[in-house]
Protein backbone atom coordinates (compact mmCIF):
# COMPACT_ATOMS: atom_id res chain seq x y z
CA UNK A 1 0.00 0.00 0.00
CA UNK A 2 1.28 3.21 -1.12
CA UNK A 3 1.19 6.53 1.10
CA UNK A 4 -2.40 8.41 0.66
CA UNK A 5 -4.04 11.78 1.29
CA UNK A 6 -6.89 12.05 3.02
CA UNK A 7 -9.12 15.09 4.13
CA UNK A 8 -12.33 15.40 5.16
CA UNK A 9 -13.42 12.10 5.47
CA UNK A 10 -14.99 10.41 8.95
CA UNK A 11 -13.70 6.76 9.59
CA UNK A 12 -16.53 5.50 12.41
CA UNK A 13 -15.79 1.77 14.10
CA UNK A 14 -13.10 0.88 11.84
CA UNK A 15 -11.02 -2.30 13.76
CA UNK A 16 -7.77 -0.97 11.31
CA UNK A 17 -6.28 -4.62 13.07
CA UNK A 18 -8.08 -5.92 10.86
CA UNK A 19 -8.49 -3.17 7.93
CA UNK A 20 -5.30 -2.55 7.90
CA UNK A 21 -4.06 0.96 8.10
CA UNK A 22 -2.50 3.09 5.14
CA UNK A 23 0.07 5.61 5.97
CA UNK A 24 -0.31 8.65 4.77
CA UNK A 25 -1.86 12.51 5.39
CA UNK A 26 -5.16 12.77 7.13
CA UNK A 27 -6.24 16.45 7.21
CA UNK A 28 -9.59 17.24 8.99
CA UNK A 29 -10.69 13.49 9.58
CA UNK A 30 -12.87 12.44 12.35
CA UNK A 31 -12.04 8.88 13.47
CA UNK A 32 -14.93 7.25 16.16
CA UNK A 33 -14.62 4.58 17.83
CA UNK A 34 -11.87 2.78 15.96
CA UNK A 35 -8.53 0.65 17.07
CA UNK A 36 -5.54 1.62 16.27
CA UNK A 37 -3.87 -0.59 18.96
CA UNK A 38 -0.63 -1.96 18.21
CA UNK A 39 -0.76 -0.65 14.68
CA UNK A 40 2.68 0.88 13.18
CA UNK A 41 1.35 4.93 12.59
CA UNK A 42 4.94 6.29 12.10
CA UNK A 43 5.56 8.82 9.14
CA UNK A 44 1.76 9.23 9.03
CA UNK A 45 0.34 13.08 9.68
CA UNK A 46 -3.00 13.89 11.50
CA UNK A 47 -3.65 17.46 10.74
CA UNK A 48 -6.66 18.76 12.45
CA UNK A 49 -8.31 15.98 13.12
CA UNK A 50 -10.46 14.30 16.09
CA UNK A 51 -10.10 11.23 17.44
CA UNK A 52 -13.25 10.03 19.77
CA UNK A 53 -13.21 7.26 21.56
CA UNK A 54 -10.61 5.40 19.85
CA UNK A 55 -7.88 3.00 21.57
CA UNK A 56 -4.27 3.74 20.14
CA UNK A 57 -2.47 1.56 22.85
CA UNK A 58 0.77 0.45 22.08
CA UNK A 59 0.80 1.99 18.49
CA UNK A 60 3.79 3.18 16.95
CA UNK A 61 4.40 6.68 16.64
CA UNK A 62 8.20 7.54 15.02
CA UNK A 63 8.03 10.63 13.53
CA UNK A 64 4.32 10.84 13.61
CA UNK A 65 2.75 14.42 12.95
CA UNK A 66 0.30 15.69 15.46
CA UNK A 67 -0.97 19.06 14.32
CA UNK A 68 -3.85 20.60 15.85
CA UNK A 69 -5.64 16.99 17.16
CA UNK A 70 -7.90 16.24 19.74
CA UNK A 71 -8.05 13.33 21.46
CA UNK A 72 -11.50 12.51 23.31
CA UNK A 73 -12.47 9.49 25.47
CA UNK A 74 -9.52 7.64 23.78
CA UNK A 75 -7.35 4.74 25.38
CA UNK A 76 -3.91 5.93 25.18
CA UNK A 77 -2.06 2.73 27.03
CA UNK A 78 2.32 3.22 26.83
CA UNK A 79 2.12 5.83 23.90
CA UNK A 80 5.86 7.44 23.06
CA UNK A 81 4.99 10.69 22.54
CA UNK A 82 8.73 11.57 22.45
CA UNK A 83 9.22 9.90 19.49
CA UNK A 84 6.65 12.23 17.40
CA UNK A 85 7.89 14.53 14.80
CA UNK A 86 8.41 17.40 16.91
CA UNK A 87 7.60 20.22 14.46
CA UNK A 88 4.61 21.61 14.90
CA UNK A 89 3.32 19.14 17.57
CA UNK A 90 0.39 20.03 19.29
CA UNK A 91 -2.95 18.37 20.28
CA UNK A 92 -4.98 18.28 23.20
CA UNK A 93 -6.81 15.39 25.59
CA UNK A 94 -10.09 15.18 27.48
CA UNK A 95 -10.92 12.25 29.43
CA UNK A 96 -8.55 9.84 27.92
CA UNK A 97 -6.66 7.38 29.73
CA UNK A 98 -2.74 8.11 28.87
CA UNK A 99 -1.16 5.91 31.39
CA UNK A 100 2.84 4.85 31.11
CA UNK A 101 2.44 7.45 27.86
CA UNK A 102 6.40 9.32 27.61
CA UNK A 103 6.03 13.18 27.07
CA UNK A 104 10.07 12.82 27.19
CA UNK A 105 11.80 16.20 25.91
CA UNK A 106 8.75 17.29 24.33
CA UNK A 107 8.32 20.70 23.50
CA UNK A 108 4.15 20.98 24.10
CA UNK A 109 3.61 24.55 25.57
CA UNK A 110 -0.42 25.46 26.02
CA UNK A 111 -1.42 21.74 25.73
CA UNK A 112 -4.64 21.22 27.29
CA UNK A 113 -5.28 18.09 29.71
CA UNK A 114 -8.68 17.19 31.07
CA UNK A 115 -10.49 15.08 33.07
CA UNK A 116 -7.56 12.56 32.09
CA UNK A 117 -5.98 10.00 33.57
CA UNK A 118 -2.20 9.93 33.11
CA UNK A 119 -0.74 7.76 35.71
CA UNK A 120 3.01 6.60 35.82
CA UNK A 121 3.36 9.18 32.49
CA UNK A 122 6.61 10.66 31.82
CA UNK A 123 7.27 14.28 31.45
CA UNK A 124 10.94 14.26 31.94
CA UNK A 125 12.59 17.41 30.54
CA UNK A 126 8.85 18.59 28.60
CA UNK A 127 8.12 22.29 28.61
CA UNK A 128 4.64 22.13 29.66
CA UNK A 129 4.63 26.13 29.48
CA UNK A 130 1.16 27.52 30.26
CA UNK A 131 -0.44 23.72 29.91
CA UNK A 132 -3.44 23.06 31.67
CA UNK A 133 -4.18 20.44 34.08
CA UNK A 134 -7.81 20.18 34.56
CA UNK A 135 -8.92 17.44 36.31
CA UNK A 136 -6.52 14.96 35.96
CA UNK A 137 -4.91 11.88 37.84
CA UNK A 138 -1.43 12.64 37.64
CA UNK A 139 -0.15 9.52 40.14
CA UNK A 140 3.35 8.66 39.84
CA UNK A 141 3.37 10.63 36.79
CA UNK A 142 7.31 11.92 36.55
CA UNK A 143 8.69 15.70 36.70
CA UNK A 144 11.96 15.78 36.11
CA UNK A 145 13.85 18.80 35.04
CA UNK A 146 10.29 20.14 33.98
CA UNK A 147 9.22 23.51 32.48
CA UNK A 148 5.76 23.96 34.25
CA UNK A 149 5.96 27.59 34.55
CA UNK A 150 2.41 29.53 34.23
CA UNK A 151 1.29 25.97 34.12
CA UNK A 152 -2.15 25.53 35.90
CA UNK A 153 -2.69 22.45 38.18
CA UNK A 154 -5.24 23.99 40.66
CA UNK A 155 -7.97 21.22 39.85
CA UNK A 156 -5.48 17.64 39.13
CA UNK A 157 -4.65 15.61 42.49
CA UNK A 158 -2.05 12.47 43.16
CA UNK A 159 0.77 14.27 41.52
CA UNK A 160 4.27 14.07 43.34
CA UNK A 161 6.67 17.12 42.09
CA UNK A 162 9.58 18.21 42.99
CA UNK A 163 10.43 22.18 43.29
CA UNK A 164 13.59 22.02 43.24
CA UNK A 165 14.53 19.94 39.98
CA UNK A 166 11.56 21.64 37.93
CA UNK A 167 11.04 25.59 36.66
CA UNK A 168 7.67 26.17 38.09
CA UNK A 169 7.59 29.71 38.07
CA UNK A 170 3.93 31.85 37.99
CA UNK A 171 2.24 27.92 37.67
CA UNK A 172 -1.00 27.36 39.83
CA UNK A 173 -1.93 25.01 42.40
CA UNK A 174 -4.23 24.56 44.99
CA UNK A 175 -4.75 22.99 48.58
CA UNK A 176 -5.15 20.08 49.55
CA UNK A 177 -3.20 19.03 46.66
CA UNK A 178 -0.53 21.45 46.62
CA UNK A 179 1.05 19.01 49.37
CA UNK A 180 2.45 16.64 46.61
CA UNK A 181 5.17 19.73 46.28
CA UNK A 182 6.63 18.58 49.66
CA UNK A 183 6.93 15.08 48.84
CA UNK A 184 10.46 14.68 48.54
CA UNK A 185 10.92 16.16 52.46
CA UNK A 186 9.25 12.70 53.30
CA UNK A 187 7.34 15.05 56.16
CA UNK A 188 4.28 14.59 58.09
CA UNK A 189 1.25 17.34 57.21
CA UNK A 190 -2.17 17.28 59.89
CA UNK A 191 -4.83 18.78 58.22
Amino acid sequence: MGEISTENKTFDKVDFQKTGFQKGEYENCKFSNCNFSDLDLSDTKFIDCDFRNCNLSMAKLVKTTFRDTKFIGCKMLGLLFDRCNEFGLSFSFENCILHYASFYKTKIRKTTFKSSELNEADFTECDLTSSDFDQCDLKNAKFENTIMEKADFRTSYNYSIDPVTNKLKKAKFSLPAVVGLLDRYDIEIDS
